[in-house]
């Protein structure tokens, strides 16, 4: 569930790692949780689609009816983690719980949320407008393990020291 790369980072960061949960439900998707200074994570591998450009990942929970629904803001974790993998490139997004709810990925009041979503890495070249704009947002939030290790390190430090420290 956790690459080698991940390790390093987490190492470096001096990042504690416990609890770690895989959901029996989510498996096509190594979906689990599991807690960063006790800040609770949820965690996906995103699936290569043979038709379309990007990854797909699913992001959803069942409801006390057993109905499949959006993660919501008022649930308990600080980010969504999804490591990404093609051809052998990877990386993982690490996406803060406000830029979902604001992207309209989780429930709130603003919005009813998704059960999944497409995904666009920096390597990943997307025609169509929309997945264009979801690309320019989305690699903000991403972490390219092929870079030089002083550089995936700041850009680590910043994207979790960001959500864990607060």
């Amino acid at each position: 569930m956790i690459p080698n790369e991940v390790n390093y980072i987490y190492r470096g960061l001096e990042l504690e790692i416990t609890g770690l949960k895989p959901e029996t439900e989510g498996q096509d998707y190594e979906a689990g949780y599991f807690c960063i200074n006790s800040k609770v994570v949820i965690s996906r591998k995103a699936k290569v689609t043979p038709k379309k450009i990007g990854q797909f990942v699913t992001l959803w929970k069942r409801d006390e009816d057993g109905v499949t629904c959006p993660l919501s803001i008022n649930e308990d974790f600080s980010l969504v983690i999804i490591n990404v993998v093609r051809e052998g490139l990877c990386g993982q997004f690490v996406f803060p719980k406000d830029i979902l709810e604001e992207k309209k990925i989780i429930s709130s009041k603003r919005s009813t949320g998704k059960r999944g979503f497409r995904l666009y890495a920096p390597w990943d070249e997307p025609e169509s407008k929309q997945a264009m704009t979801s690309k320019k947002w989305q690699v903000k939030y991403f972490l390219d393990f092929k870079l030089d290790k002083k550089i995936l390190m700041r850009k680590a430090a910043e994207l979790y020291h960001g959500v864990l420290d607060e």
